[in-house]
């Protein structure tokens, strides 16, 4: 390790070593401002820009005043636990990796390799189904509002399907500016991230509610009642359950971006912070927004593709401004730019970081000069390009886009289902480590959290599974439509753990003829505390110290423990070390492992 000679100093200024090691401060989670590449705000602001957006709050409009209930119940049951969960994880096991170490922590690198590959490829397929459908909304780019309406119901119509293809095709080159836009960096994409959720989702929202003030003020209709029956959703069998769910995870994310917990400045209060902010905003877009559009559109008019076009056209008409809905449509842009950087990102940079620790082919393990894993996106990216054109060119495309989606939307609960059991296992194995921000109510309320979670992903798993009404007309029968499902989650589970089996492989290999194998000596993934405390996986660890005085001046994770400790180790009975917060960080900034 290499260290600035105020770090240096520092450490002499109480030298005493440990079993013949470099001296262990309390290392406070402390990052100085030139090592800080990320605010609290900007956080929050990418949470935001993964999790909501106005145009999402389309499909809720359906349900009314009814839509307040269902926001609550998810935030209540999912979004709350996830934050809670995550937030204690994030700031306890707070070196790099995210959920990668947490679960790595818990329950061992093959499991945690499967989630963070799994979240990686999950995006990339997510994003495969944008271009192909960004064909029926091209129209409203345009003054052309009646024909923009005609078009979105059926673009074949009056383009033809190769002109909807090179619609596509230019969705895709859009798509692919960001991809190459996201490999900029953490500085550059975290401060698009801020600005595009800013014109595309907070200005659009303000808009909307300065112009329902009008739009009731002149005395127009609105098309749903204030009544406090209304609040209850009417239950309609299944597909009141799956409209849950659904809802339930239009919170899922806010956990991904733990990735980037390194470039805070006070990871321990700042990320707790980003996320309740992040808590706080999207249910009031997802909110406001929707009670918005059920008030100015009737039910019988809305529809999921050009509903908040229409909401705009009626508010600028009022206005004297009948063009708003272009200025939107642009403005949306914006959303898509922060979500799809920030999807692109996240998920590459923490499957990055893994991966340099031997968990990826040497050829997948590139750092471009911005710190970014370009090459993994790169490939992320041809990812998306395969299923764009799947989407367009495969016949009975409907039916392949439902099961995939709902197979996508399982594997992403399976993640949620591992991350629960990972934290609650923590509680067990490592009773004393100290933590940064602790779920209330101590072990009790843990388990009261983790059960909900649970409870809740397991719901949303039925619910993706259960074979909908359509479902003879889009895949055949139910049997194939639940089949298929299974099989593109057991082909997408296999791809890891058979990657994770060369990875381990290619290390007994390495030790063998001692050298690193896959593993990069210069990589910056700390060891999990298993591996430094001296066990062959994880483990029950009564130490008490601190994950980041454990982490201090070791190797890279993939390389030999330079300081070892016991799952006995006390804090007491390490030599102190005081310094002032200037030298704290100078020895936090020149830290690798930092």
């Amino acid at each position: 390790m290499n260290m600035s000679n105020e770090g240096v100093d520092a450490v002499a200024s109480n030298s005493a070593s440990i079993q013949g090691g470099t001296p262990y401060p309390t290392v406070k989670e402390t990052v100085s401002k030139k090592s800080a590449t990320m605010t609290m705000l900007a956080l929050a602001m990418m949470n935001i820009a993964q999790l909501a957006g106005v145009g999402n709050d389309v499909q809720m409009a359906f349900y009314g005043l009814s839509s307040v209930t269902y926001y609550i119940l998810g935030a209540i049951f999912f979004f709350i636990p996830t934050a809670l969960v995550a937030a204690e994880l994030a700031t306890t096991w707070s070196r790099r990796g995210g959920i990668f170490r947490w679960v790595g922590e818990a329950l061992g690198p093959g499991t945690a390799f499967f989630l963070v590959f799994t979240l990686w490829f999950f995006n990339a397929l997510n994003f495969g189904g944008a271009p192909a459908s960004g064909a029926a909304t091209i129209m409203f780019f345009t003054n052309q509002y009646n024909f923009a309406i005609q078009f979105a119901q059926d673009p074949i119509k009056y383009i033809g399907a190769s002109g909807e293809f090179w619609i596509m095709i230019g969705w895709l080159i859009f798509y692919w500016i960001l991809i190459i836009l996201s490999t900029k960096g953490i500085k550059i994409f975290s401060k698009v991230a801020s600005i595009g959720i800013t014109i595309g989702t907070i200005i659009p929202l303000g808009l909307m509610i300065i112009g329902i003030i009008f739009y009731v003020a002149m005395g127009h209709k609105i098309y749903i009642n204030f009544n406090a029956s209304d609040l209850i959703p009417q239950y309609q069998g299944m597909s009141t359950l799956a409209l849950a769910a659904s809802v339930f995870f239009s919170y899922a994310g806010i956990d991904m971006n733990a990735a980037y917990i390194k470039q805070l400045k006070n990871p321990r209060h700042q990320f707790p912070q980003a996320i309740i902010i992040a808590m706080a905003g999207s249910l009031f877009i997802f909110m406001v927004g929707t009670l918005i559009i059920a008030m100015i559109v009737p039910e019988g008019q809305m529809n999921v593709l050009y509903t908040l076009n229409q909401v705009f056209e009626e508010i600028g008409a009022i206005a004297g401004m009948p063009w708003l809905y272009i200025i939107i449509a642009y403005m949306g842009l914006f959303n898509t730019v922060a979500g799809v950087i920030t999807g692109f990102a996240g998920p590459s940079f923490m499957l990055g970081a893994a991966g340099r620790s031997g968990f990826l082919p040497k050829w997948l393990q590139n750092v471009n000069k911005h710190g970014m894993p370009s090459r993994l996106m790169i490939v992320q990216g041809i990812l998306m390009t395969i299923i764009s054109f799947m989407m367009e060119l495969f016949p009975n495309i409907e039916g392949f886009s439902i099961m995939l989606t709902q197979a996508l939307t399982v594997l992403y609960l399976i993640y949620y289902i591992i991350m629960f059991i990972s934290f609650i296992r923590l509680k067990y194995t490592q009773p004393n480590r100290p933590r940064g921000v602790t779920c209330p109510g101590g072990i009790v309320g843990a388990w009261i959290v983790t059960i909900i979670g649970l409870l809740s992903s397991l719901f949303g798993i039925v619910m993706s599974i259960w074979p909908p009404a359509q479902v003879s007309e889009e895949v055949g029968s139910p049997q194939i439509y639940v089949w298929s499902i299974i099989i593109i989650c057991l082909v997408c589970i296999a791809i890891p753990y058979i990657l994770y089996a060369f990875s381990v492989k290619a290390r007994t290999k390495a030790e063998a003829n001692g050298s690193t194998g896959w593993a990069d000596p210069d990589n910056k993934f700390a060891p999990f505390t298993w591996q430094i405390e001296g066990f062959d996986k994880p483990s029950k660890s009564l130490s008490n110290i601190p994950v980041d005085v454990l982490s201090y001046d070791q190797n890279p994770m993939g390389l030999p423990i330079r300081h070892p400790f016991t799952g006995t180790s006390r804090l007491e009975d390490l030599p102190q070390l005081v310094v002032d917060n200037a030298k704290i960080a100078a020895i936090n900034e020149s830290s690798e492992l930092s």
